[in-house]
This record gives C-alpha cells, structure tokens and sequence, in this order.
C-alpha cells in the first residue's frame, strides 16, 4: 500500500471538523474506515469519497422552481 492511513486527528484536521464529529462519523458507519486491531484508520482515497459523496451542488432558480414542481 502506497498510502499511509490517516488518524482520527489527521481525518478531522482534513475535514476541518473536530475529533468528536469523525468519531460520530464512524459510529454511524457514514465513513469507511480500518480496523488496526482497536485503533481506527482511514485511507485517504475513504476520506475524498466521503467528501464527494457529500458535495452539494448549486441550482439555478428555473432548476429549482422545476424541482418544486415536481414535488407539490
């Protein structure tokens, strides 16, 4: 493996959150990570995944009112 895994510290620095919020990240199975015997470990290709999959892209007003549209 090329990459070396990351800590919860070094996740949470990457994310610019807090320990806590990665922790929670695990808890609720939203991140994959690594098990090093108790220790958590993160790929760094988990944590891009994870940014990814959360990326919120901007509408436009007339994608917007259509979307609307749809659901009323």
């Amino acid at each position: 493996m090329t990459d070396d895994l990351l800590t919860a510290d070094e996740v949470a620095a990457r994310l610019r959150a807090t320990p806590r919020f990665v922790r929670r990240l695990v808890a609720e199975r939203r991140i994959e990570y690594v098990k090093v015997g108790r220790l958590v470990r993160f790929e760094p290709a988990a944590v891009a995944a994870f940014i990814e999959a959360n990326r919120v892209v901007p509408l436009s007003r007339a994608q917007l009112r259509q979307q609307l549209g749809r659901v009323a």
